[in-house]
């Protein structure tokens, strides 16, 4: 697999080594990468990635792997990560408590569209509940 990050794009890149006697020889330097799990909140579940340092702190930054996805550009994620940007997700269970009312339990019904990637797109599930 290759030393790629796969959030940000991170790869290797290639310098000198410079002697006291400026001898100049050729190396690489390379991402310093993780292999980390991360939980996807919308999805529910977790993903298994190859991540840069410098990446994991801006996903913990961001405020977690879905925020950091939102406001990725495609062209820098990798073919998993841009797989779970692009998931198509179903309801959400509500929350299973009786002090909520029926509008707070409205609110926890997310739809996201399969072509907006990870934009909430509020839905109404009642009459009485006209959620923007």
């Amino acid at each position: 697999m290759a030393r790629r990050c796969e959030l940000s794009g991170k790869g290797v890149m290639s310098g000198n080594n410079v002697s006291h006697a400026l001898n100049r020889t050729r190396r690489k330097f390379l991402p310093n990468l993780c292999n980390v799990t991360l939980m996807s909140e919308t999805l529910g579940r977790n993903v298994k990635l190859k991540v840069s340092a410098a990446a994991l702190r801006t996903v913990e930054h961001r405020g977690g792997l879905d925020a950091y996805l939102l406001k990725a550009k495609d062209t820098e994620l990798s073919d998993r990560a841009l797989g779970v940007k692009k998931k198509k997700f179903v309801w959400r269970k509500p929350l299973k408590s009786n002090s909520l009312t029926k509008k707070m339990r409205c609110r926890e019904r997310l739809v996201v569209s399969r072509f907006l990637a990870f934009e909430l797109v509020a839905s109404v599930c009642c009459r009485s509940c006209h959620v923007t």
